[in-house]
């Protein structure tokens, strides 16, 4: 896109972002990522650093800004700051973008020549951006990775081989090589079969391996797992509704379960599970919240997974929590939540933020995250004994911390959040589809206890087999698979990550450093792309 004035560069990177955030849920439109990400590498080549840095991260802004416009709920300013702050990185993968392509001038401006293979290089850069977006600042905010976007799509088959930052890597790839295509067709329309053959490859292969799953184990058993929605009406910082509603809310519909299994009309569970902050209280130091609980157990006479929020460690201090209630030993097992939203669990660099923006001081004690993984191990009445893979709520975003989930075999996979705060918002189609890509990427089923909506469960081919609405008192029964499932994905993902992260930081500090690095040239004809290139645009 030579000869684009500055202004109009930036608005259409800008739209450009916008219209990548359509491929995410609630539009789920996964098809124009790739063309979208094309349209991100025109607009950021064969101009000068700081136009790139700009149009990277006009780019950046249109894509977080419509992908998380949920978090506005909170507060406008955290919207504002979220946004500005994951655009820096796409105003860095702007400038790597710039140098990784070649560039074309004419007369007495500099020709750059690029990176031989360069669409290859640029889709290494771009998971780069994703893989420290993911991890930094502040534990990182891995939301808008072109990865989640492949549930409903033939790339979605290569989650269990590649994990998400593979599959967002081919989706990205195939972007890149459509530009590179449209710009080497014309002149060389032969170098289109090969890029067309591996193209229709990897979406062929990715369809065909949508289908494929693990069979279940030797001895395969099955538990029926209970899911309780209890739900408490509010969103945003009344999400939780007025005290203890919460723990009587699920009491109330634990108590409607067993009635329904002791008429029939679903089957008894061996385990029921309530979601991630279904106590708004201490179980263990407030007595009435103890007594709804117990109640629960005694009602059920089974173990209940217990979302609770937990005091301490320290003073001023606050943990999520899930807790393994037996009905005869009480507490036999925990988990501490691993990864916490910054500014909404927790505030980072407290001090200095909180007397700037008085209004975070709703966000309350200071949440402490947990070390161990999500495993919970426990005995059913039967005698069974049983380990629960667990994850709680944002940290389904987070490639570690479900990579040492899956990486302890557990029997049964459960999910467990309180996302009612972002009600009626993208919000919450966004996490149900990155659960589902979760089950996809471990081949397991996933049962999903939501205090508000929405609960369900999928299938370990992401198919949603069944699901709740939201703001309603719901319960569900499901029969779930119990024994550990491997996919190439649990040995393959993480290494592929950390190597694309790796050669896509080489690539951007290798675009300008590589020779024969910068050649006059007389025409307007480089690296097989037409161009028409004076000294005058050469400067935007």
């Amino acid at each position: 896109m030579i000869g684009l004035p500055g202004p109009l560069r930036i608005a259409a990177a800008a739209a450009a972002g916008v219209l990548t955030a359509v491929a995410f849920e609630p539009f789920a439109l996964w098809f124009v990522a790739p063309f979208t990400v094309a349209l991100f590498a025109a607009l950021t080549s064969q101009v000068r650093l700081p136009m790139a840095a700009l149009t990277g991260f006009a780019y950046g802004a249109g894509l977080w800004a419509l992908g998380i416009e949920w978090l506005a709920v909170f507060t406008a300013p955290a919207l504002i700051g979220v946004v500005a702050l994951e655009a820096c990185f796409f105003a860095l993968l702007g400038m790597a973008s710039t140098m990784i392509q070649p560039r074309v001038a004419l007369g007495r401006a500099a020709a750059h020549r690029g990176l031989p293979g360069w669409p290859l290089w640029l889709a290494m850069a771009w998971s780069a951006c994703e893989f420290w977006f993911s991890r930094q600042p502040w534990g990182g905010f891995p939301w808008m990775r072109l990865g989640f976007t492949s549930v409903d799509s033939p790339y979605g088959g290569w989650l269990p081989i590649l994990g998400v930052a593979g599959v967002g890597f081919l989706i990205i790839l195939t972007g890149t090589g459509l530009l590179w295509l449209l710009r080497r067709a014309p002149s060389r329309p032969v170098v289109a079969v090969p890029a067309l053959v591996a193209a229709v490859a990897v979406l062929g292969v990715g369809q065909g391996l949508r289908g494929w799953a693990p069979q279940p184990p030797p001895g395969d058993e099955r538990v029926n797992v209970a899911v309780v929605q209890g739900n408490v009406f509010g969103v945003g910082v009344n999400s939780m509704g007025r005290a203890r509603s919460m723990p009587n809310n699920h009491l109330a519909e634990t108590t409607t379960l067993m009635a329904h299994a002791h008429a029939g009309r679903v089957p008894m569970p061996d385990l029921v599970v309530w979601p991630e902050s279904s106590t708004d209280a201490d179980p263990t130091r407030d007595a009435r919240t103890r007594a709804t609980v117990e109640a629960a157990t005694e009602v059920t006479g089974l173990p209940v997974l217990v979302g609770a929020v937990m005091d301490g460690p320290g003073d001023g201090e606050r943990q999520t929590t899930v807790l393994w209630w037996d009905p005869e030993d009480g507490i036999v097992d925990r988990y501490d939540k691993q990864d916490l939203v910054p500014f909404g669990e927790w505030i980072p660099m407290r001090d200095f933020f909180l007397p700037l923006v008085p209004m975070l001081s709703a966000v309350g004690k200071q949440s402490v995250p947990g070390t161990e993984p999500g495993l919970l191990r426990g005995q059913l009445n039967d005698g069974r004994h049983l380990v629960i893979g667990d994850v709680l709520c944002y940290e389904l975003a987070y490639d570690d911390t479900v990579a040492t989930m899956f990486g302890g075999d557990p029997d049964i996979v459960v999910v467990q959040s309180n996302n009612a705060m972002y009600g009626y918002s993208g919000q919450i189609e966004q996490q149900f589809a990155i659960t589902r890509a979760r089950a996809m990427e471990g081949r397991r089923e996933i049962a999903v206890s939501t205090t508000s909506g929405v609960s369900g469960l999928i299938d370990p081919r992401g198919r949603v087999l069944d699901r709740t609405e939201e703001f309603t008192a719901a319960h569900r029964v499901y029969e779930m698979h119990s024994g550990p499932v491997r996919t190439p994905a649990r040995w393959l993902a993480g290494p592929v990550s950390v190597i694309l992260m790796v050669l896509g930081l080489a690539a951007a500090v290798a675009g300008p450093v590589l020779g024969p690095r910068w050649r006059p040239v007389a025409g307007g004809e480089h690296d097989g792309s037409q161009a028409s290139v004076n000294p005058e645009t050469d400067k935007q």
